[in-house]
């Protein structure tokens, strides 16, 4: 093993920047050229099923059997006159991950042979196997037939010589298998419940579209490397290494120079996404050694989400190009920052308002408060699901530690919308607003375009900030599927419309002025919803402890967090949304659960095999040198001079000896806690001894391997040392 670590490193000195093939077109001639885009479909169609495919995407119509086939024979025509042999229903499994089956585009010919073949049938549903995906006891592994069915919304696309259509999976039986289906629905949900209360504003608005821009942090370490560490392949992270003398306590890698090889390996990863019509806007080093972040131009969130699940895919095949390996684990290496994907969110209008966005008069900035407010409250309400929708076993060693923002939800607003709140707050009861009153607030707000972009500073260390015209959900990790975040983000904000909308109206049924009763519902919110307002260090020991006397949890243990789903307001609003059924709810969080206790299993199983294999013997060869050392000075040495000489050896051999023994019986422990967690039957509770009696382990074990690492010959050590990994170039 030693012999593959310095043959990785020999490796790693010889590597040169590959050079990529430059464009000679601008980036514009050639985006989405891979992509069956609207123009291409105008091309490709007829008349009637351009039209009719138009209006399926705009206003969510039914496409029938006829325009599905013209849209079909058009869709390969394209595809085929750019290399494509085989089509594919590009779905999203509960697994984090995409799926997909690849079919050749024939069938038998009346003259016999084959002929290249796609119809209407094909394009708009498939029966993949259900039976291996995670489905949380919807499905039984013999109950197979599962379902894709065409997402009209979000465009095809090819990747290689296979036309990938993107679609939902749903069971047998009609219950979700995947994020999509979800996603649509509380995308639906949010357009629904805030077009009727921008209807308080502007009669005009008849559509609200969510919007994401994902910004995706990752590592790249050199692909040699990553081979000679076993922990890496199998659970993305390293589950042992002492920390380098030098990480990223200078900050020096934050915005600094792209390496060489890092940006050739962008610039072609770069070229490849354009052509899949991704809108990749900004590339920078991030704050940890070896960490980047890529993030693109907003898009609407179902498209959004697509393109974000192909960048992973896409940035991993690249990378190996470029004799580099992605690393999308959120926290890889210990002690230095994880890597998060940040989702920056908002709603806009039809008419091209964006509904987080201060307007120039005092009506469209109530609105701008509006939609604030109830943002606000729709957080505070539901706090622990949303925190539940980005936990995961991989998250949770990122959420509070280094630069993530901690498991406590709180939202930054910044000093002038705090101001704007605090003015409507003032006054609390129920009395009607003087007129004096209700002008002075208009004109308050009236000024909000003047001052606020200036004045609205960023918080890192908010999980949810508010960033000048859209919302930061920061927790989210970099190898989640946004969609996650997005379902209970969307619905949450739905639903609190949809309230908001009821207290307003009941107020004008009883002849109150529209603005007056927007004023006094948003009043009473205010300080209903307080307490998630938080505009400091969210790091803080003191911001914990203020978070408590709050009432707010911070809740860090990921089968606790989970749970959050199963509560009966979150049940609440997922099904009068018809986001989810009581059953799809309950198999999610299952699934969930069953994640977390297979990566602990998968990591514990790794670790021990590395300790045993790998770290044990290691130490043992080197305590053994080390003694037959101390023997020689002894043949050497009178006793005085040798007890002198010898003392410091002997000590180093009583340390390795001590870390030795530590080491095997807590993997002895670890072994013997996970066989009686193995047992159990029900998931959630295997999950929870996962957690309480196998997990500690991982930490224990490893604080005594890194001691071993900071005293073992160099020269012997079996696996890349964190010096190693993190300053590729």
């Amino acid at each position: 093993m030693a012999t593959l670590r310095f043959k990785a490193l020999e490796i790693l000195c010889t590597r040169k920047p590959i050079p990529v093939k430059r464009e000679e077109n601008l980036t514009s001639d050639y985006y989405g050229m891979l992509v069956f885009d609207r123009p291409k479909m105008k091309k490709y169609l007829s008349k009637e099923s351009y039209k009719g495919i138009c209006d399926a995407i705009d206003n969510g119509t039914t496409i029938d059997r006829k325009i599905a086939d013209q849209v079909a024979i058009g869709m390969k025509a394209w595809a085929m006159e750019n290399g494509a042999t085989h089509y594919t229903h590009w779905f999203h499994p509960l697994t984090d991950g995409t799926a997909e089956k690849h079919d050749a585009f024939i069938d038998h010919s009346e003259l016999g042979g084959v002929v290249e073949s796609f119809s209407g049938k094909l394009l708009a549903q498939q029966e993949p196997d259900a039976s291996s995906f995670p489905s949380g006891g919807i499905r039984n592994t013999f109950e197979a037939r599962g379902y894709t069915a065409w997402d009209v919304s979000s465009p095809a696309f090819i990747v290689g010589t296979t036309l990938s259509i993107p679609t939902v999976f749903i069971s047998y039986t009609g219950e979700a298998l995947d994020y999509k289906a979800p996603l649509l629905k509380a995308l639906n949900a949010v357009d629904k419940a805030a077009v009727d209360v921008c209807q308080y504003f502007d009669k005009n608005v008849t559509q609200v579209q969510a919007n994401l821009g994902w910004e995706q942090e990752y590592f790249l370490v050199d692909e040699a490397l990553y081979y000679a560490r076993p922990d890496l392949i199998l659970t993305g992270r390293t589950l042992m290494g002492h920390s380098s003398a030098k990480d990223q306590q200078l900050e020096d890698h934050y915005f600094g120079s792209i390496p060489e090889r890092v940006a050739m390996f962008m610039q072609d990863f770069e070229n490849e996404a354009y052509k899949l019509g991704i809108p990749c806007k900004t590339r920078h080093n991030e704050v940890a050694p070896n960490q980047f972040e890529l993030a693109p131009i907003f898009e609407e969130v179902n498209l959004a989400n697509d393109h974000n699940q192909l960048v992973m895919s896409l940035m991993d095949k690249i990378a190996r190009h470029h004799g580099f390996y992605v690393l999308l684990h959120e926290k890889p290496f210990a002690g230095i920052n994880g890597s998060g994907k940040h989702n920056n969110w908002s709603l806009s209008t039809n008419t091209g308002v964006n509904l987080y966005s201060p307007g120039k008069n005092p009506k469209s900035n109530l609105q701008f408060l509006t939609y604030i407010v109830n943002t606000m409250k729709a957080v505070y309400d539901n706090q622990d699901l949303l925190r539940a929708s980005i936990v995961s076993a991989s998250n949770s060693h990122r959420l509070g530690a280094n630069e993530a923002p901690p498991a406590i939800i709180s939202s930054f607003l910044g000093s002038e919308v705090n101001r704007m709140l605090d003015l409507l707050e003032e006054n609390v009861n129920d009395r009607k607003m003087t007129p004096d009153e209700k002008t002075s607030l208009k004109l308050n707000i009236g000024r909000i375009p003047e001052i606020l972009l200036d004045n609205t500073d960023r918080n890192r260390t908010s999980p949810f900030a508010f960033t000048g015209n859209r919302f930061e959900f920061r927790a989210v990790g970099s190898s989640a599927n946004c969609a996650s975040a997005m379902i209970a983000l969307n619905s949450v904000v739905a639903a609190q419309l949809i309230t908001f909308k009821k207290d307003v109206d009941v107020l004008i049924e009883k002849d109150v002025k529209k603005d007056e009763a927007i004023f006094q519902v948003l009043k009473k919110y205010i300080p209903e919803c307080k307490a998630i307002r938080f505009d400091g260090n969210g790091y803080s020991q003191e911001w914990a402890d203020e978070a408590e006397r709050r009432g707010l949890t911070n809740i860090k243990s990921v089968p606790q967090a989970l749970e959050a789903y199963l509560y009966d307001k979150s049940r609440k609003i997922f099904t009068d949304l018809g986001i989810f059924t009581s059953i799809e709810i309950e198999a999610r969080v299952e699934v969930e659960m069953e994640k977390y206790t297979k990566k602990i299993q998968i990591e514990s199983r790794v670790l021990g095999d590395i300790a045993i294999n790998h770290i044990v013997p290691t130490a043992i060869a080197y305590q053994t040198s080390l003694m037959e050392n101390v023997k020689g000075l002894k043949e050497i040495f009178a006793d005085a001079e040798y007890i002198e000489l010898a003392g410091a050896r002997l000590d180093l051999i009583r340390k390795i000896s001590g870390h030795i023994t530590a080491i095997k019986a807590q993997v002895n422990e670890m072994t013997e806690a996970r066989k009686v967690a193995n047992l159990i039957e029900h998931s959630k509770d295997k999950t929870y001894a996962y957690e309480k009696t196998v997990r500690p382990y991982l930490d224990t074990i490893r604080y005594h391997i890194d001691k071993l690492e900071e005293v073992v010959d160099n020269e012997i050590w079996p696996l890349p040392k964190y010096r190693e990994l993190l300053f590729t170039r």
